[in-house]
C-alpha cells in the first residue's frame, strides 16, 4: 500500500445539476456522500431512462446555490458514532427529512425553499417545451447521480486539460465529490487505479469502478452559466471523452480535507 496524494476538497451538490458546497468533513457511505444529490426534479421531457432535468437543458441550473438549512444536521447520520460502536459496526442511520430541508439562492439574490412553485417556474424558463412542462421535485437518501455513488479527479488532470486549452480552469467544471492532488502522478494519473480500490483517510475505502464519461457539465462555467464547447470537444477528442474516475464505497467513514489518499494492493 502506498500514499499517492491528499484530498484537495471535499464536495456536495444538494441538488442535482445545482452549485455545490465545500465541505470540511463529510461521511462517505455506501450511497454516496451524505446529503449529495438529495433533491432533483423530474422532468417529463426527459427520457424515461434520465428522467431529470440537468445543467444539459437548463444551463442556469449551476448559478442557484442550494444549502441545507440545519447544516450541523445535514453533516453525517445523527447515530454515526454509536453505530460504530456496535460491533462489527452498525449501518447508520438516515436524518429525518425536515432536517434535510434545502434553501437556494437564485441568481437575483432572492432565497427560496426548494420545493416553491416560484422556484419551479425559474427552473421551467428558456427550457422550449410547452407550457404543459411540469417539473416535480424528487428526494432520496440514496444519491441520484447519475452512474456511480462517488466521482473523483485530480487536480493534475483538471491542469493539464487547462494547458491542452491554453487557459486555467475552474476544477468546479468537473463536478466531483473528491478532488485528489497527487504527490507526484500527473494528469490522468488517477485512470490507473481502475480495478484497484482506494483508502480515504482512516477508515473510508472506495472500489475503482472505471473512468468518468464526460457530458456537456464541464463546458458549463460554474458561476456563469456560459457555454463553451472546447472544454468536452478537448476532453472527447485527445482522452477518449474520459476524465476523473467513478468509485463505489466498499467501507463507510468520515473524511476530510487534507487526508491522505492510499492506494491499497
Amino acid at each position: 500500500m502506498s500514499i499517492v496524494g491528499t484530498v484537495d476538497s471535499l464536495w456536495r451538490y444538494p441538488v442535482k445539476s445545482m452549485g455545490g458546497e465545500e465541505l470540511e468533513e463529510s461521511f462517505l457511505g455506501f450511497s454516496g456522500v451524505y446529503g449529495d444529490r438529495y433533491f432533483a426534479f423530474r422532468s417529463p421531457a426527459s427520457p424515461r431512462g434520465f428522467p431529470y432535468l440537468t445543467g444539459r437543458e437548463q444551463e442556469q441550473m449551476l448559478r442557484y446555490r442550494p444549502r441545507f438549512r440545519h447544516p450541523e444536521k445535514a453533516a453525517g447520520p445523527p447515530n454515526l458514532a454509536a453505530a460504530e460502536r456496535i460491533a462489527p459496526g452498525i449501518n447508520p442511520v438516515n436524518a429525518d427529512p425536515k432536517d434535510m430541508s434545502v434553501d437556494i439562492v437564485t441568481p437575483s439574490g432572492a432565497t427560496l425553499a426548494v420545493d416553491d412553485p416560484e422556484l419551479l417556474g425559474m427552473l421551467n424558463e428558456g427550457v422550449g417545451v410547452g407550457d404543459d412542462h411540469v417539473l416535480t421535485l424528487v428526494r432520496s437518501e440514496r444519491a441520484l447521480t447519475d452512474c456511480r455513488p462517488v466521482s473523483l479527479i485530480s487536480l493534475q488532470t483538471v491542469e493539464q486539460i487547462g494547458d491542452e486549452l491554453g487557459s486555467e480552469l475552474d476544477k468546479r467544471r468537473f463536478r466531483a465529490n473528491i478532488y485528489l492532488d497527487f504527490d507526484e502522478a500527473g494528469g490522468f494519473g488517477e485512470g490507473e487505479f481502475v480495478g484497484r480500490s482506494l483508502r480515504v483517510g482512516d477508515k473510508a475505502v472506495v472500489a475503482v469502478l472505471e473512468r468518468d464519461p464526460r457530458c456537456k457539465m464541464i463546458s458549463l462555467d460554474p458561476d456563469t452559466g456560459e457555454h463553451d464547447p472546447q472544454v468536452l470537444r478537448n476532453v472527447a477528442q485527445n482522452h477518449d471523452n474520459l476524465a476523473g474516475i467513478y468509485c463505489a464505497v466498499l467501507v463507510e467513514g468520515m473524511v476530510k480535507k487534507g487526508d491522505p489518499v492510499e492506494l491499497m494492493a
